[in-house]
């Protein structure tokens, strides 16, 4: 099994409105993309110096389903909808 946890830091103009904008759109994508196992995304409810705007965890069955998606013109719509209202993104992969 592999788990792909992507976690979001909006930027300062982006609203409550937009990150859930962004999650519906993450939230929709087993829709699409039958190599995705699970997709769970969620707004951070608690403000601290350390704490980021919103969290995704995926599973897919192997590596090459995760580049399936990573690839997937779906996929690639939601990171352009990212890339214009989070500052940043940090990304962690691993197998169990």
């Amino acid at each position: 099994m592999i788990t792909h946890i992507v976690m979001f830091k909006a930027k300062s103009t982006t609203s409550k409105e937009q990150l859930l904008e962004i999650k519906k759109e993450l939230e929709d994508l087993p829709k699409f993309i039958k190599e995705l196992k699970h997709m769970e995304a969620g707004l951070n409810f608690k403000p601290s110096d350390r704490a980021l705007d919103l969290a995704l965890i995926s599973r897919f069955d192997t590596k090459e389903d995760l580049a399936t998606y990573a690839t997937h013109p779906k996929h690639l719509e939601v990171i352009e909808l990212i890339k214009e209202l989070c500052e940043y993104t940090r990304v962690v992969d691993y197998e169990s």
